[in-house]
């Protein structure tokens, strides 16, 4: 087969034309570094090495480009990779930037549990299906998540006092504040203690009593 035309396109792509038809479209520096010239004859396997060079390189690109803007596991790197080329040179790139160190599993899942912990309240089960979102092996996410894991009950104090207090001054506000902590994954009983430990210690909520905690 010849190779009938060779025409540039966006984002750095070259597209193919093969015997007079599109074929496929590859990197733009791929391709003029395989020194082919319209009108060269070009066997399947020629092609189908030219397309496995162009993958490589634009995996490779689009990993480091997606790591400017924030770390990644490596899983939800190659997932991320794998929807503009195969998933065989997605996976090939992020395992090769865990071996250059710039991907690191437990790292990231330690700062991400942190950062849901700390700035977003989230509760333990929230923390581990976010980790588990992001392609953390679940061995690791609990560990990590047994390790830095708040006291429940005082996490929920802290929200209501950051977020919520100006809500709990009647039975419908208590509701909204209840399912927002439900949200965020945490167990009945622990928002039950964190509300009552948190008006017990406030005076404006002297007023309310055991049996309205207990009708939310």
């Amino acid at each position: 087969m010849m190779l009938s035309a060779a025409e540039p396109r966006r984002k750095g792509l070259t597209a193919l034309f093969v015997d007079g038809e599109y074929a496929v479209s590859v990197d733009t520096e791929t391709f003029v570094l395989s020194g082919l010239k319209p009108g060269a004859e070009l066997s399947d396997e020629r092609l189908h090495e030219l397309i496995q060079k162009s993958d490589a390189r634009r995996a490779q690109e689009k990993a480091l480009y997606l790591l400017e803007h924030r770390a990644h596991s490596q899983k939800e790197l190659a997932d991320k990779i794998a929807r503009t080329v195969s998933r065989e040179a997605a996976e090939r790139a992020a395992s090769r930037l865990v071996e250059l160190g710039m991907v690191n599993d437990e790292e990231y899942a330690r700062n991400l549990a942190a950062e849901l912990f700390g700035r977003k309240g989230c509760s333990a089960s929230r923390v581990k299906w976010e980790l588990a979102k992001r392609g953390i092996e679940r061995d690791l996410a609990e560990r990590i998540v047994e390790e830095s894991e708040p006291d429940p009950v005082e996490a929920v104090q802290r929200l209501l006092q950051k977020k919520y207090a100006r809500l709990l001054g009647d039975e419908k506000g208590r509701r909204r504040v209840v399912a927002a902590l439900q949200r965020l994954g945490y167990r009945w009983d622990d928002i039950k203690s964190g509300l009552r430990k948190f008006e017990e210690e406030d005076d404006s909520f002297a007023g309310c009593g055991e049996d309205d905690r207990q009708s939310d």
